[in-house]
C-alpha cells in the first residue's frame, strides 16, 4: 500500500534516500508552486536538492528535474500505481536513466553539471507570485553572483544576447525533457552571441 507523506523536517530527504536505495517509484507534489505532481524514479538525494528522472503522463522519459527539497509538500512511496507504469515502461523498452555523481548540494554545482550534459537547460524561477517561470537556452558560462544564459524563445528563435540568472532565485533545473528538445531540434545549434549588457529572460 502506498504512503503518502507530508513533510516540514528533514525527514523529506530519508524518505527520498530509501527510495533511491530501493529504487522505488514515487510520486511527489509542490502544492505552494503548482497543481500537477511529478512521477518518477529518484536519482541522487543532496542538502538542498533531489534529482528525480521523471515519467510522463503518456508514460514517457520526460527528463530529469532536479528540484529544492523545501518545495516538496507531498510524497507517495511507492506510487500507487507503480506495478502498472513500470510494466508499461518496460513494454516501451523505457528504463530510468539516471546520472551517477550529479552535484546536489549547491546551486552552482548543480547549474554546471546540468550544462555539461545537456546543450539545452530548463531554470525555473521564482516570482513573486510564488509560482515558477520556465527559461530555456544553453548554459554559456558562470560566476560567483550567478550564470549566463543563451535562451530559446517559444518560438524556437536564439537570443543573440546571453540573460543573468542569480544563484538565489533558481528553484528547479531540468534536462532533457520532450519540450526544450523539440525547440533545440526545430533550432538548430545556437548561434555566436553578440557583445552587450545581459539580455531579458523569455519565459516558456
Amino acid at each position: 500500500m502506498a504512503k503518502i507523506l507530508e513533510f516540514k523536517t528533514n525527514g523529506l530527504r530519508a524518505q527520498l534516500r530509501e527510495a533511491q536505495q530501493q529504487q522505488t517509484m514515487v510520486r511527489l507534489w509542490r502544492g505552494e508552486l503548482e497543481h500537477g505532481s511529478f512521477c518518477g524514479y529518484v536519482g541522487g538525494v543532496g542538502r538542498e536538492f533531489v534529482l528525480l528522472w521523471v515519467i510522463g503522463d503518456g508514460l514517457t522519459e520526460d527528463g530529469i528535474y532536479v528540484m529544492r527539497h523545501r518545495d516538496i509538500t507531498e510524497l507517495e512511496s511507492p506510487e500507487h500505481h507503480h506495478v502498472f507504469m513500470a510494466k508499461a515502461l518496460a513494454l516501451k523498452g523505457i528504463t530510468p536513466q539516471l546520472p551517477r555523481g550529479f552535484p546536489l548540494d549547491s546551486i552552482r554545482d548543480a547549474v554546471q553539471a546540468a550544462g555539461a550534459m545537456s546543450a539545452v537547460i530548463g531554470v525555473h524561477v521564482d516570482t513573486e507570485e510564488e509560482e515558477e517561470v520556465c527559461y530555456i537556452g544553453h548554459l554559456v558560462r558562470v560566476d560567483d553572483d550567478g550564470f549566463y544564459l543563451q535562451e530559446l524563445s517559444p518560438d524556437a528563435e536564439w537570443m543573440r544576447q546571453a540573460s543573468f540568472f542569480a544563484w538565489d532565485e533558481v528553484s528547479t533545473l531540468s534536462i532533457g525533457d520532450g519540450y526544450a528538445q523539440a525547440l533545440l531540434a526545430v533550432a538548430g545549434p545556437a548561434p555566436a552571441l553578440e557583445p552587450g549588457d545581459a539580455g531579458i529572460g523569455h519565459m516558456h
